[in-house]
């Protein structure tokens, strides 16, 4: 169930009244909240509820073997082979054709007659099966203590954030569990205006650009010149952080509604200044995990250069192949994991005035952009190629550019100038901004196309 749909506009009203409704009887609300996400995310195909029913019973069975063991060494393999099933199920769901037609285009006729199976992939899998494993290492750690059953039934499938994230941690949301929130502490102004927010940002922006320049061009980018192709590649790096973090904010902003607080995902990625500045302010819930979950486990910086960039590059290529099973993802990774070596090995020796390390970084976050986006390698190169050949720009238009300006001019606004805006909206009557809320719904359904609402870009991941 998408978002900005007339469904999700029927369900959620809905929930959020029964749910505060319970709220004081928690015997009856968190059952309540369980079976009201599990309809949510069954909303597309009730079979995937099977899986994340599994992946939370073997999670929750995982940590409470983990709680009552007593030897460390009993506790890691007992961890090991948890996270070993996490992952069995992610490469089975996501990355098994993929790996079969690599093996068999690398191999040629000397490959194994492997079967190329067409398996569906659950929406949201790659979240939930990394909220899993952040649950039965925190239990392993000891952050957290094993919670019970429904508390991690409503962990891992709490739909505001179920299919696109942000990854919220075991001992961020555990806790939240333990007492009914105050309906008088609930931050209603922040969660409307980032609804608002993220409708604007999806539904008036986000696909807009796509419909308009990004789809046609990455479709036939032969049939197009440098203008239209610099304005596509512009667009999608607009387009991609729109989308993204219009879900986000959504996500968040409900959540807040229902008493519940999610981490911060997105801090204007496109003012960084560097790659490491980049990936602390972009799918900020993403690369916390991998740093506290691969890189600092590989050893981070503590072994030398050649580790340290080891396993830079390791982090960023699996960073990448997460994104999804394709060519264009692993090189993605590859090419943020060789620039954040090459900014590591610089560090300290050059000296490079702020606005020209954001332009460089900015272009070349670009650039990772398109290839990101190209269906496969071949499309990338004639993307490229076709960067500098003169032509029209056939698909310019002042609205196009605009909105381009926008999204990546205002995120150039100084922070503390974002953080007041913050205040004043907090301070604004609940009923104002619901009035607003509501006249930025009338506006944007005028955006939608006759097709309907795309669907969110990280959906597939």
């Amino acid at each position: 169930m998408l978002f900005p749909t007339v469904q999700f506009a029927l369900f959620f009203p809905v929930v959020l009244v029964i749910s505060w409704a319970l709220m004081k009887h928690q015997a009856l609300w968190k059952p309540f909240i369980v079976v009201a996400s599990y309809v949510f995310y069954g909303y597309a195909d009730w079979r995937f509820c099977l899986l994340l029913g599994a992946i939370t019973l073997g999670n929750q069975g995982a940590a409470k073997l983990i709680a009552r063991t007593e030897g460390e060494r009993a506790r890691s393999w007992i961890l090991g082979v948890a996270v070993a099933l996490d992952l069995l199920v992610l490469g089975v769901f996501k990355y098994y054709a993929f790996f079969v037609e690599s093996w068999d285009r690398a191999l040629g006729p000397f490959s194994l007659p492997l079967p190329l199976l067409t398996i569906a992939l659950p929406v949201g899998v790659s979240f939930f099966t990394f909220q899993a494993i952040s649950y039965v290492v925190d239990v392993k750690r000891r952050l957290v203590e094993p919670a019970s059953t429904i508390d991690v039934a409503i962990y891992l499938s709490f739909f505001p954030h179920l299919v696109a994230g942000p990854i919220v941690r075991a001992r961020e949301f555990l806790p939240q569990l333990q007492q009914p929130p105050d309906p008088r502490k609930v931050a209603v102004g922040s969660g409307l205006a980032l609804i608002a927010l993220g409708l604007v940002k999806k539904l008036a922006i986000a696909d807009t650009l796509a419909r308009e320049v990004v789809d046609p061009v990455f479709a036939v980018p032969d049939a197009y010149s440098a203008p239209d192709l610099w304005l596509a590649a512009y667009s999608y790096t607009a387009q991609i952080y729109c989308d993204f973090s219009g879900y986000t904010d959504m996500a968040i902003g409900l959540a807040l509604l229902m008493g519940y607080v999610f981490p911060q995902n997105f801090r204007s990625p496109y003012r960084a200044t560097g790659f490491s500045d980049f990936w602390r302010r972009w799918h900020m819930t993403l690369s916390r995990f991998l740093r506290d979950f691969l890189y600092i486990p590989l050893g981070g910086n503590r072994k030398g250069k050649f580790k340290t960039y080891r396993n830079l590059m390791l982090t960023m290529v699996l960073g990448g192949l997460w994104h999804g099973a394709a060519w264009p993802f692993v090189l993605w990774g590859l090419f943020h994991g060789t620039c954040l070596c090459i900014e590591h090995a610089w560090r300290g020796r050059v000296r490079i005035p702020g606005w020209v390390r954001w332009a460089v970084t900015f272009h070349l976050v670009v650039l990772g952009w398109i290839l990101f986006r190209s269906p496969n390698l071949d499309i990338f190169g004639d993307f490229v190629s076709r960067m500098v050949e003169p032509g029209p720009a056939t698909l310019f238009t002042v609205p196009v550019a605009l909105m381009v300006v926008a999204v990546i001019g205002l995120q150039l606004v100084p922070e503390r100038t974002v953080e007041r805006v913050q205040v004043r909206i907090e301070r604004t009557s609940p009923v104002l901004l619901g009035a607003g809320l509501a006249v930025v719904i009338a506006l944007v359904a005028a955006t939608v196309s006759s097709q309907g609402v795309a669907p969110f870009i990280y959906f597939r991941f």
